[in-house]
């Protein structure tokens, strides 16, 4: 989406987007029990099925998250089989997603059609013969939903969260993230070079001559290297404030005269603007040096491969290979490319997803679950609300300014109550390309008209069948799609140790993330505005440099430690919210009897398990990497170990001592 990191960011509960009709509330038989609690807890909680699991030859990890995600996508995909053998009147969500879903799978068509979508485009590129020919191209681009050179769009306005502003972002790379590229090491230099070579095949398939190919690749290269050393790295894309940089349009133009921001957002059809918030200006001055330095043809070679790069998955199926060869091969290690129908149901649920998820919720989601959910929502909001009045580092004003932040939390849970709907938008069964264009440019067109216009705090960022959970710190609102709400993380047949253990980790995960290093910097209604004063934000400071220290000790191989300052956000919701769920759940015994062992495990020790169950996961070495590089969440066996090693209420529950390893010399704590 062409936002700003932090217009409206989700701080997500983990990076996954594919369980299993799970029969017991926790099953022992995943157990390893010939590992120490004491000294690998997620180990022995999940070592049997590890042994057991292999991951899929299509996958590049497997566990919790992505088994119940096929369950979903199973869902999803009876009910798009359905809808494309039934006629629907045109318009109706039941055409739309019948028609997409129809059109993606048929692949005799799309072998047809070849490269026709993109030769409007090749044609356009072709004409280009200075700067302002590589900005017109881009503003269309743009509008198709083609990524180049930086971002723009609509996002809430950073200091006044109630209103959106024009936003622009760095971006115009492929690989993940700066580091990709300026990292020395052996193994990155390899990644480069794999990727030279894959965009070499990919502009050989589309009929340059193998000589003129290489040229492109490198030239790409080239251009990308530049963007990414103008680009900011994921840690500090963390900070908000280094993204807090509203100026006047004009100021803009000084700031990037060549980028011609007047004649861009006209080409783009956006509404007038007066104000713009630039992410990051280093990076626009590169934009605005390149594209006076920048020879013609090298943009022409760098837009022909954005061009063919975005729409590689719509193409024939020697251009979806290939793509799958170096993003899913190489940089994740799958070994094999997803099946043709589960690809095409990922697809209609991005694009069409309010569509297909309100047909999902008609059968798997029940009102039982949201009651039950906004019950726990509010134990643990009121259990974090005792912690904070209890905390001993924090002064009464900064106490003051918590309680009412946390008072002021929102909260969606299913799916969403306001449907925005499709109206305006054409799907048909012509061209599966033509109909990834078609959404992508509605999708963009309605962000563009949220410019200078309120901030509508009742659309979602997931569809109903996601299977993830997150925080927005300019809404402060909290979200759960149904999706999550299934077994292992919540089971109406579970036993409240378990329950709280899994979903109420996870839903003291979110609310911790709005006192996090990340989500403490905003206010109560959403503002980036420093609350704390600052003795207190001091000691946080402290407290939280204790997680960064913590987390940069532990090694996940392949000579890589995680990076604490990367995934401190994740790792304080980790922290502070089991923390949080576990008083929820004291809270809930108060007045009842003792709850009953089961399968020989107190009731603290399966608030534990449940924990450790949700975050079984298995990864290939190549996702590992990848995860280590640029993902803010931390690998799941530390998701498990990192939080447990702080907490006394853990230890003694399965009775650990110094120096056990599940026993943190140097405990951190924070909320």
């Amino acid at each position: 989406m062409l936002l700003n990191r932090f217009a409206a960011i989700l701080v997500i509960l983990a990076v996954c987007t594919s369980m299993f009709a799970q029969t017991k509330p926790f099953d022992t038989a995943r157990m390893d029990t010939g590992t120490l609690a004491c000294d690998n807890f997620f180990q022995y909680v999940n070592g049997t099925w590890l042994k057991n699991t292999e991951i899929p030859a299509d996958r590049s990890s497997t566990g919790s998250f992505q088994l119940l995600g096929d369950r979903n996508t199973d869902v999803l995909h009876d009910i798009l089989e359905n809808a494309a053998k039934t006629k629907s009147p045109k318009g109706s969500d039941l055409q739309m997603i019948g028609d997409f879903y129809a059109t993606c799978m048929d692949e005799a068509r799309l072998e047809a059609y070849g490269l026709k979508g993109l030769k409007p485009w090749f044609k356009k590129i072709g004409k280009i013969k200075d700067g302002k020919g590589v900005m017109k191209t881009v503003a269309g681009f743009h509008k198709a939903g083609i990524p180049a050179i930086f971002n723009f769009g609509a996002s809430p306005d950073l200091n006044k969260s109630t209103m959106n502003i024009a936003n622009t972002g760095q971006g115009g790379l492929s690989l993940p993230n700066k580091e990709y590229y300026t990292k020395d090491d052996d193994k990155s230099k390899e990644t480069r070079d794999k990727f030279v070579a894959h965009m070499t095949k990919m502009f050989t398939l589309a009929g340059d001559a193998p000589d003129k190919a290489a040229a492109n690749a490198q030239t790409v290269m080239k251009l990308q290297m530049r963007l990414a050393n103008a680009s900011r790295t994921p840690v500090e894309n963390r900070n908000p404030k280094l993204s807090d940089n509203k100026m006047t349009l004009a100021d803009a133009s000084k700031l990037a005269p060549n980028v011609g921001w007047e004649t861009y957002i006209v080409e783009r059809g956006a509404p007038a603007v007066t104000d713009i918030n630039v992410s990051n200006p280093t990076f626009l001055k590169e934009v605005n040096a390149m594209l006076s330095d920048v020879p013609a043809e090298e943009w022409k070679a760098y837009l022909r491969w954005n061009a063919l790069n975005s729409a590689a998955p719509a193409l024939p199926k020697a251009f979806a290979d290939e793509n799958f060869d170096f993003f899913g091969r190489t940089m994740s290690g799958a070994k094999e490319q997803q099946p043709r129908w589960r690809r095409c149901v990922n697809a209609t649920d991005n694009t069409l997803g309010e569509a297909l998820g309100m047909q999902y919720v008609k059968t798997n989601y029940t009102p039982e679950a949201k009651k039950r959910m906004d019950e726990l929502i509010d134990n643990l909001m009121a259990a974090l609300h005792d912690r904070i009045m209890h905390l001993e580092w924090m002064g009464d004003d900064t106490k003051k300014q918590a309680t009412e932040k946390l008072a002021a939390f929102g909260r969606k849970i299913g799916y969403p109550d306001k449907l925005r709907g499709y109206a305006g938008l054409s799907i048909s069964r012509k061209s599966h390309l033509q109909n990834l264009l078609a959404t992508s440019q509605f999708q963009i067109a309605r962000n563009l008209k949220d410019i200078g216009q309120p901030v509508d705090r009742s659309r979602w960022g997931f569809t109903p069948p996601t299977v993830n959970a997150s925080y927005s710190p300019q809404f402060n609102m909290i979200t759960f799609p149904a999706g999550i709400l299934q077994p292992p993380f919540f089971n109406f047949s579970a036993d409240d140790a378990v329950n709280y253990g899994a979903i109420g980790g996870v839903i003291g995960h979110e609310i911790s993330h709005g006192f996090d290093d990340q989500g403490s910097q905003f206010d109560a209604v959403g503002n980036l505005r420093m609350w704390w004063t600052p003795e207190d934000r001091k000691n946080f400071e402290e407290r939280a440099n204790c997680v960064v220290e913590q987390f940069n000790g532990f090694d996940v191989g392949q000579n890589l430690k995680i990076n604490g300052k990367l995934t401190l956000g994740e790792n304080i919701g980790d922290l502070g919210g089991l923390n949080i769920a576990y008083d929820a759940y004291q809270r809930s015994l108060k007045g009842k009897p003792k709850p009953a062992d089961i399968d020989g495990f107190t009731a603290d020790q399966r608030f534990f398990l449940g924990w450790a169950q949700v975050w079984g996961s298995k990864m290939r070495d190549e996702a590992i990497r990848q995860q280590v590089l640029g993902n803010p969440h931390a690998d799941a066996r530390f998701r498990v170990i990192g939080p447990l090693m702080n907490m006394p209420e853990f230890a003694q529950a399965f009775g650990c001592k110094l120096p056990d390893k599940m026993v943190s010399p140097k405990p951190c704590k924070i909320w």
